[in-house]
C-alpha cells in the first residue's frame, strides 16, 4: 500500500534544527580530522547528492520544479550541502559544454522534459550546459547551501562498473591529461562562487588497471589548488572508493596544507547479501572493522573522512538495506562523520536507456513533489548537526545514548517518569565511568536495570550493584548490557511502547541470521554541544536530598510495576 502523500513543507517543518546547519561563510579549511571555518569552528558536511552527470548533462528534476524550489527544499530538509556531479566532457569539449539545455534534451528525444523545463525553469532552458550548471550552483548559494563539485565520470552516463572503461587512469575514457584539464577548468570557473567549498576529484576509481603506483590524485589535487586555493580538495580511493589503506604506508605529500579531505563510499551491496545471510551483530562488527581498516583509520591519523555516498532503498522493503542502515547510522554517529546521502533525485530524465526511471534511493518521489519516506529524514536528522569538534565546546564533554534505529537519544522528563527516546538536541548528557556506570551529568543519578520487560530507571545507589554496571557487548558493540539484582540474569537496553526505554533479554547476539537486534542497538556518542533542553544549569541537590528523591523514584517505579 502506498504511503499517503504529505505536503513537503509540513514534513520538513519538524525535521532538523536549521539554525545549526547554516552553510559556512568564507573558505573552509581543515584542523586535524575536522573541517572548520577560517575562525576555527567546525562545519559538519551534511550533504545530499544531486545528479548532473547523465546523458543530458542537466541537473535532474528541473522539468519537475523550479530550481529555487528544489534548493529551498534541500535546505528545509536539514542539509547544508550538495554534492553536485559532472562529467569531464562538459568542461573540456566545447561542442558539448556549449550545447543548450534544449538541444541536449532534443538530442536524446526528451521532448516532455523540454516542456517541463520550459514551464518550470524558462530562464534555464536556452542556457548552455555549463551555464545551466552554474545557475544551479547560484540557486543553492541564494538558499545558503554549500556545494561540492564532484567529477563523477568522463563521458556522461550512469556509474559504475569494472568494465565501463571509465574507472582508472589509462582506461579508454580516462585520459589523465584530459582529467587534469577538466579539473582546472571547473576550479577556475567556480573560483568566484563563495558556496563552492570543495572539489571531489574523481568518483569510484576501479577496474583492472587500478593500482597504487598510478594513483594520480596528487597531480589532480595540485591542479585544483593552483586554480582555486579556496576550495577543499577531496581525494577518493581504489575499489569503488572503498580502499585508502595504502595511505598507511604511503602518505600523500602536497605543496599545500589544511585543505585536504579523503572520501569513502559505503552501501549495503558493498558486502553483497551479507546483511540478510549473516547475523546482523556479527556482520555489523565485521563490516565496521573493515571500514576502519580501509578508510576509517584516517580519522585516527588526523585526516577528515567524508562518506560521500551512502543510501538505501527508501521504500523500506529491502532487508539487506534496512539492516545495513542501522549499523551505518550508529557508526556515523559514533565517529561524527561528514557525509552525503545518495540521492536527492526522485526520477531521471534518462537513465540506462529508460526515460523517467524512478529512483527508489531518492529522497523525493517520482514527480519531485513529496518526500518519499519522511521517517527516514527524521532518523538521519541527528546526524545533520555536529556532536563535537572545534569551536562548539559549549558544555563539558559528555555522552549521549543514541538509538540508531530511530535516530533518537535517551532523555528524561522528570525523576519519576520513565526514560524515553527523544530528539538528540534535547538529550540527557551522561558520564560513563571506568566502573562502567552511566550517570546523568551533573547529578548523582545512574542508570539501573530493574527487571525484564520493565522500564530502566534512575538510582543513586550506584556502586557494588550488578544492575548499575553497563557493558557494550556483541560483535556490533551496540548492545548495552547489565545484570539484574540477582547478579546472574543478563538483560540489554531496549525500546518498548511509546519509546520508553526498557530492559529485555539480549537478542540476536550471534548465529541466527533471521533475528533483527536493531531495537537493542545503542551507541554511546561523545558530545560537547549542550542540549537545547539542557539541565546543566540546574542546582545539584545534596546527596541526602538525592537519596530522598531516589526513594520517591523507587516507590513510584514499584507502584507502576505492580499495576
Amino acid at each position: 500500500m502506498e504511503r499517503p502523500s504529505l505536503p513537503l513543507i509540513i514534513i520538513l517543518a519538524v525535521i532538523a534544527p536549521i539554525s545549526l546547519l547554516t552553510a559556512a561563510a568564507g573558505p573552509l579549511q581543515t584542523n586535524s580530522r575536522w573541517i572548520v571555518t577560517e575562525e576555527g569552528e567546525r562545519v559538519k558536511l551534511a550533504c545530499v547528492n544531486w545528479v548532473s552527470h547523465l546523458e543530458a548533462i542537466v541537473a535532474e528534476g528541473l522539468h519537475k520544479k523550479p530550481v529555487d524550489e528544489i534548493s529551498r527544499g534541500i535546505k528545509s530538509m536539514g542539509f547544508n550541502c550538495v554534492r553536485l556531479t559532472w562529467p569531464i566532457v562538459v568542461a573540456t569539449d566545447e561542442s558539448v559544454g556549449s550545447l543548450t539545455v534544449r538541444r541536449s534534451l532534443q538530442n536524446h528525444g526528451l521532448l516532455d522534459s523540454i516542456a517541463g523545463i520550459q514551464a518550470n525553469n524558462p530562464s534555464i532552458i536556452d542556457l548552455s550546459l555549463i551555464q545551466a550548471y552554474q545557475a544551479v550552483v547560484r540557486s543553492l548559494e541564494e538558499n545558503d547551501v554549500m556545494v561540492i563539485l564532484d567529477n563523477h565520470m568522463t563521458q556522461p552516463k550512469w556509474c559504475c562498473s569494472n568494465s565501463d572503461e571509465n574507472g582508472f587512469f589509462g582506461d579508454r575514457y580516462f585520459d589523465p591529461n584530459l582529467w587534469l584539464q577538466g579539473l582546472t577548468k571547473m576550479a577556475t570557473l567556480f573560483r568566484g562562487f563563495p558556496n563552492v567549498v570543495a572539489m571531489s576529484l574523481r568518483n569510484e576509481l576501479r577496474g583492472p588497471k587500478q593500482n597504487v603506483n598510478d594513483w594520480y590524485m596528487t597531480k589532480g589535487a595540485e591542479a585544483v589548488h593552483a586554480a582555486n586555493p579556496d576550495v577543499l580538495v577531496i581525494l577518493s580511493g581504489l575499489n569503488f572508493d572503498k580502499d585508502l589503506s595504502f595511505l598507511r604506508t604511503r602518505p600523500i605529500n602536497l605543496s599545500f596544507k589544511a585543505k585536504l579531505v579523503f572520501e569513502a563510499h559505503w552501501y549495503a551491496f558493498t558486502d553483497g547479501d551479507a546483511w540478510v545471510s549473516g547475523n546482523p551483530n556479527q556482520v555489523c562488527g565485521q563490516v565496521s572493522g573493515n571500514v576502519m581498516r580501509l578508510s576509517g583509520f584516517l580519522l585516527e591519523q588526523g585526516w577528515p573522512l567524508f562518506v560521500s555516498e551512502f543510501g538505501v532503498d527508501l521504500r523500506g522493503t529491502n532487508v539487506n538495506d534496512n539492516r545495513y542502515l542501522n549499523c551505518f547510522v550508529g557508526f556515523a554517529a559514533e565517529h561524527d562523520l561528514d557525509w552525503a546521502l545518495w540521492t536527492l533525485v526522485g526520477s531521471y530524465y534518462l537513465r540506462e536507456g529508460v526515460v523517467g526511471m524512478n529512483e527508489y534511493y531518492g529522497l523525493l518521489d517520482w514527480d519531485w513533489r513529496d518526500v518519499r519516506n519522511a521517517s527516514f529524514l527524521q532518523r538521519i536528522s541527528a546526524l545533520q548537526s555536529p556532536f563535537q569538534g572545534p569551536g562548539i565546546s559549549e558544555g563539558r564533554p559528555h555522552k549521549v545514548i543514541f538509538h540508531p534505529m530511530t535516530g533518537l537519544c535517551v532523555q528524561r522528563k522528570s525523576l519519576v517518569d520513565p526514560l524515553i527516546l527523544g530528539p538528540c538536541s534535547e538529550a540527557e548528557g551522561w558520564n560513563y565511568t571506568p566502573q562502567k556506570i552511566l550517570t546523568i551529568k551533573g547529578t548523582y543519578f545512574c542508570l539501573q536495570a530493574v527487571n525484564t520487560g520493565k522500564p530502566a530507571r534512575l538510582s543513586v545507589i550506584c556502586s557494588d550493584r550488578p544492575n548499575t554496571k553497563w557493558e557494550m557487548i556483541s560483535d556490533s558493540k551496540m548492545h548495552l548490557s547489565s545484570k539484574l539484582a540477582d547478579g546472574t540474569t543478563e538483560v540489554c537496553l531496549d525500546v518498548g511502547s511509546d519509546n520508553v526505554v526498557v530492559t529485555n533479554t539480549c537478542k540476536c547476539l550471534s548465529g541466527d541470521h533471521t533475528c533483527d537486534p536493531a531495537s537493542q542497538w545503542f551507541k554511546l556518542v561523545d558530545r560537547t554541544r549542550r542540549s537545547s533542553g539542557s539541565k546543566d544549569s540546574m542546582v545539584v541537590p545534596s546527596l541526602d536530598q538525592t537519596v530522598n528523591l531516589s526513594r520517591i523514584v523507587d516507590s513510584a517505579s514499584e507502584s507502576v510495576g505492580s499495576m
